[in-house]
């Protein structure tokens, strides 16, 4: 019986070729989107599909033609934050017409699809061993919303990651090398201990990274009118990149999250560091690195 190690090339299967198209097909659908931005952790429940939500937001509000793409199939937020529930994907003159929030931006996401009582799910050829085909389903999925959808001309397409260190780095090679990456985390070692293996995973790859940001640091205490700690105080662990900005917890954004809802807070701290990260994120994937 030969394992996979003994298999050479494609096996026969002519999936080198299948890939090849399927990747032609992505890029001609994106031959309008001047900006491909993935927001990846590598750590889960650091408030990343809320950043990439409200940055999409802050980057509409500066003239920008945004859309997001929920790449994480098994925990799909996006439709959600943006007030998308049973929003069917419909047809349009250049493929599946791309479904639009209140404020204008595109969201594609599986939460629109699926109730968030059902399990996502994949047909498999291998009942009760789904796990050896799931990997493979789940990028065919993206791959397919990717190359269907009319994304038209953005100046931004936002992709919200899954958490995982080794899908951080699945998705560089999926997305290919033009496709720039942002890292979210918490102000704690554990969770900058996670994120440090996804920048360690990324410079394997010829993707750019633009830098992380550090989430939920500190709350907005509305009562006092101040930020106070909510994490421990620590940078023990060096991610090695820059730092594009800092964001404060708010429970008044947590609860319009919720509900689907525009969260825009005038003049409240959380609100005011993501316009500024807007700013940075704009700033820094425009400049050419050193390099080039």
């Amino acid at each position: 019986m030969k394992s996979y190690y003994d298999i050479t090339g494609d096996g026969g299967s002519n999936i080198l070729e299948q890939v090849g198209a399927m990747h032609a097909a992505i890029d001609e659908k994106l031959a309008g989107v001047k900006h491909r931005l993935a927001v990846g952790s590598g750590k889960g429940g650091v408030g990343k599909s809320t950043l990439t939500r409200q940055l999409a937001t802050a980057l509409r509000q500066r003239g920008n033609a945004c859309a997001i793409l929920d790449a994480d199939l098994n925990g799909p937020s996006q439709a959600r934050l943006s007030g998308l529930h049973d929003v069917p994907l419909l047809p349009g003159a250049e493929g599946v017409a791309l479904p639009k929030d209140a404020d204008g931006i595109g969201v594609v996401s599986l939460g629109s699809l699926i109730p968030e009582s059902e399990a996502v799910s994949f047909d498999t050829v291998a009942a009760g061993d789904s796990y050896t085909w799931r990997a493979t389903r789940e990028f065919t999925a993206v791959a397919e919303l990717l190359s269907s959808i009319d994304w038209g001309h953005l100046d931004y397409l936002l992709i919200d990651l899954p958490p995982g260190a080794e899908r951080t780095l699945q998705f560089a090679e999926f997305l290919g090398s033009s496709t720039a990456f942002m890292l979210v985390t918490v102000p704690s070692d554990l969770a900058r201990g996670v994120v440090a293996r996804s920048v360690a995973a990324l410079r394997g790859t010829p993707n750019r990274v633009l830098g992380y940001v550090e989430n939920m640091r500190g709350y907005w205490c509305e009562a006092c009118s101040d930020v106070r700690p909510l994490f421990p105080e620590s940078e023990r662990v060096d991610l090695g990149i820059p730092r594009l900005g800092s964001v404060p917890f708010d429970p008044q954004l947590a609860a319009a999250c919720d509900r689907g809802e525009p969260a825009i807070g005038a003049d409240r701290p959380w609100w005011v560091a993501i316009q500024k990260l807007a700013e940075v994120v704009e700033e820094t994937i425009q400049t050419k690195p050193s390099s080039e």
